[in-house]
């Protein structure tokens, strides 16, 4: 592998102290779907870290983290050796040959116990069981001091929590943070962690409707994809993404989720693992999408054997997640030049709710096409706006000859 990083100056490679280091990272490297570039990078910056250390450590050895820190310090390009440590610290991880000495949490043990209750007795998905467990670990952390018994918690650190949070965030996202509460307090409870109930926490009020809506004139949407340079391969790659997203209403999780064989050409569909009721969904594919997702195979997607539709610009090569695709509609929609500020990518589903409902299409199908389990949560999507409003309004009635008051 040394060889066919450094076709010209391998000797070097080869011949170093550290050789053997120097090999197996770059066999991970490459495994793990880095360019050549980037891989080249890497192995000569790992040879100069290890280079420098007095007496090299054997090939079957450890390191502890602390020693990684010291070892990629670098005056020159600190950059570019930080990305190093990082790429050698998962190698080392791959390997177990990394000594990590963060402690674990006293708690770790009940919510691994917390997980296995909300992914087996209440079907949730792993994307709301993370954001069950983001709340807890985060109040757990706030509330109770290093070593302190889960025992001893009172209902005033409870409301005392709530309450510095909705310092921070809207009723909205409160309502479920206050629901990741309940449910872990009342778990708490049946498995007699605590000896008293914590989970009677009042929610914050909400209203169907107050929020203004979310969905985007139509004619925005196709400028934001207009504005979209496809000749670059990052740019047919985010339009290929937006374009399913306003066309097709897929959240961000679904479109990381996708893969090549997603798309049957016979048929011409696109099935669609819905990442919260855990069904799939069969699409049918237009002429235009048909021809939009040919052409960015052909041209914005980089020669891989990757099952995934859509992969990272960078390396290592990969399939993107749902963070890359709200970070892409950010991007483009601020380089656009339309007035987008304050929107973010799941606008375009609630644009494609409002675009079905607007054609006439029951909201019963909108919500199975949005991957909901109820009408309330379809509601949300389908908030009237003010031209909507003046095709329901009732004219004036005239008063004719009657006395003015």
């Amino acid at each position: 592998m040394l060889k066919r990083l450094f076709p010209k100056y391998y000797p070097r490679y080869i011949e170093s102290p550290v050789a053997p280091w120097l090999q197996h990272f770059a066999e991970w490297l490459v495994a793990e779907g880095y360019a050549h570039d980037p891989a080249q990078g890497h192995v000569r910056r790992l040879k100069q870290a290890l280079e420098r250390t007095n007496s090299p450590k054997p090939p079957d050895s450890s390191f502890r983290s602390d020693e990684l820190a010291a070892l990629f310090i670098c005056s020159g390009q600190p950059v570019l050796f930080q990305a190093t440590e990082r790429a050698f610290r998962r190698f080392l991880y791959s390997q177990k040959r990394l000594i990590d000495d963060i402690k674990f949490s006293q708690f770790d043990e009940l919510l691994c116990a917390y997980r296995a209750h909300l992914d087996e007795l209440r079907g949730f998905s792993e994307t709301t069981i993370n954001q069950h467990l983001s709340t807890i670990s985060r109040f757990l952390t706030d509330v109770l001091p290093s070593e302190t018994p889960l025992n001893t918690l009172s209902a005033e650190a409870v409301e005392a929590f709530v309450i510095t949070t909705s310092q921070r965030v809207t009723r909205q996202t409160l309502q479920h943070i206050v629901a990741h509460l309940r449910s872990f307090l009342r778990f708490c409870y049946d498995q007699n962690v605590l000896s008293s109930r914590l989970d009677t926490i009042d929610t914050p009020r909400t209203y169907r409707g107050e929020l203004p809506p979310r969905a985007l004139p139509w004619s925005h949407v196709l400028g934001l994809l207009r504005s979209i340079d496809r000749s670059r391969m990052s740019g047919c790659r985010d339009h290929a993404i937006l374009y399913l997203m306003a066309h097709y209403g897929l959240r961000p999780s679904e479109i990381a989720a996708l893969s090549v064989d997603s798309i049957d050409w016979t048929l011409r569909t696109l099935r669609v693992e819905q990442s919260k009721t855990r069904s799939t969904l069969v699409l049918p594919l237009s002429d235009q999408a048909l021809r939009m997702l040919k052409r960015y195979l052909r041209c914005g997607r980089p020669g891989n054997t990757h099952p995934a539709l859509f992969l990272r610009n960078r390396s290592p090569s990969g399939p993107i997640t749902h963070y890359t695709v709200c970070d892409v509609y950010k991007k483009r929609a601020r380089n656009s030049g339309l007035p987008l500020q304050g929107t973010s990518s799941y606008c375009l589903r609630h644009t494609f709710a409002m675009r079905l409902l607007t054609r006439g299409v029951g909201v019963k199908i909108i919500g199975d096409l949005l991957g909901h389990r109820t009408l309330e949560s379809t509601c949300v999507y389908l908030r009237l706006q003010t031209e909507a409003l003046r095709d329901v309004a009732l004219s004036v009635p005239n008063k004719g000859r009657g006395r003015q008051l």
